[in-house]
């Protein structure tokens, strides 16, 4: 699966509470981004991990179902 630019509107302090915790993490800004969004994803059961390193989420079994009704 690949990867879709999207312009992001951030309020300037958690921008740069972002930052600060992507350097202490050694990522990018982007990539501390969206690894924060997978993990809100998949704690909410949103998604469900599909490797253990995750590269790609697919949609939980429940969201499936929810719209096929």
């Amino acid at each position: 699966m690949g990867k879709k630019a999207y312009p992001l509107r951030i309020n300037e302090q958690v921008l740069s509470a972002m930052q600060r915790w992507a350097d202490d993490d050694l990522r990018s800004l982007n990539a501390q981004i969206e690894y924060v969004l997978r993990e809100a994803l998949v704690s909410s059961g949103r998604v469900k991990v599909t490797q253990r390193v995750i590269t790609d989420i697919e949609p939980n079994d429940a969201d499936d179902n929810s719209k096929a009704n």
